[in-house]
């Protein structure tokens, strides 16, 4: 394996409403409105330089599960579903082209605040029930149809449809699938893990959050990678507050003890940006246990790892607050 400086650092989604992957014969697209009131916004503007998620490539090459596990394949993605009229669309609907990046940090008074934990309570309450309908058998596109109807049953808007062309209402990343899975035939299989990525927009504001679920019964090296996945997102958080440099998030998570499994960070940096109080924005470590190389498929959304590996990643939105950050995607 190539040293860790002789690698190209990954530039990966945030969330999604992140860079988006392109081919590499093209840069990175920003997909990201300043227009929007997004907790992602100064996130998305940051992590470019900041590199705010942060992205691990284990050096075990000899990993037997990926050769027990069946390659991810497209399946059929159907139509996406309707949407009521009553229900307010983000400005990027229909436009089939991604806004650009924010302008500057997103930072509310008190009622965009208890907007911003309106959304993201709702969108934590809709991860909370999709990830009831993972096991085997159950195809995402079943899950994408159970999100929805919850969403907008709640009179709120799925944020991924409709953006830049997205076809679905929720993200559902299965295995090697590193982000931005299109929901789809494929039935979950015994053994798979699979992230859940749920945003919504209510009343003008967008709520933000991921969880990477367990299908049936799984290895200890895919529990491993999601457990330490998880634990690197709120070791991200515990150090968030006012004032606090955005590098911070990076350096901190490098220290996250990884059980015996060798990973390499690649998030360093020397940028000077700090939280400021009444700023919202998320955070999204993604972890895989094989290459940092991403390969997109030609729908021009789904990106895989180059060599198969399993990819975990965990989301919040958070507020900052006088006391440090709020989680403001939580049940």
């Amino acid at each position: 394996m190539a040293s860790a400086a002789s690698l190209q650092r990954p530039r990966l989604l945030s969330s999604f409403f992140g860079d988006r992957f392109s081919h590499s014969s093209r840069s990175l697209q920003p997909l990201f409105s300043g227009q929007i009131r997004h907790p992602d916004a100064l996130f998305l503007l940051y992590r470019i330089i900041d590199e705010l998620d942060c992205y691990f490539e284990s050096r075990t090459q000899d990993d037997s599960s990926n050769k027990k596990r069946k390659p991810l394949l497209p399946g059929k993605v159907s139509p996406g579903l309707p949407v009521p009229s009553r229900i307010p669309r983000p400005p990027y609907v229909n436009s089939h082209q991604p806004p650009g990046i924010a302008s500057g940090p997103q930072i509310h008074d008190e009622k965009g605040i208890e907007c911003m934990r309106a959304s993201g309570r709702l969108a934590a309450q809709v991860l909370e029930y999709a990830g009831t309908l993972v096991k085997p058998g159950t195809t995402t596109d079943e899950i994408d149809q159970a999100v929805h109807q919850m969403i907008i049953e709640n009179g709120a808007y799925p944020s991924p449809l409709g953006y830049g062309g997205f076809p679905k209402s929720v993200c559902t990343s299965v295995n090697e699938c590193i982000c931005h899975g299109i929901p789809d035939s494929r039935a979950l299989e015994d053994g798979d893990i699979i992230n859940i990525d749920v945003t919504v927009f209510l009343n003008g504001y967008h709520g933000d959050t991921s969880i990477t679920f367990f299908c049936g019964d799984v290895d200890e090296e895919a529990k491993n990678l999601v457990q330490i996945t998880r634990e690197c997102l709120y070791k991200a958080i515990s150090v968030c507050g006012p004032g606090v440099e955005f590098s911070k998030i990076g350096r901190t998570i490098q220290y996250v003890p990884f059980q015996n499994i060798s990973y390499s960070l690649f998030a360093g940096n020397n940028d000077r940006g700090r939280m400021v109080l009444g700023q919202t924005f998320t955070i999204e470590p993604m972890l895989s246990m094989g290459s940092i190389n991403p390969v997109v498929w030609p729908d021009n959304w789904t990106a895989v790892t180059e060599d198969g590996s399993l990819s975990a990643q965990f989301e919040h939105t958070l507020l900052i607050t006088e006391d440090g950050a709020e989680i403001l995607t939580q049940c």
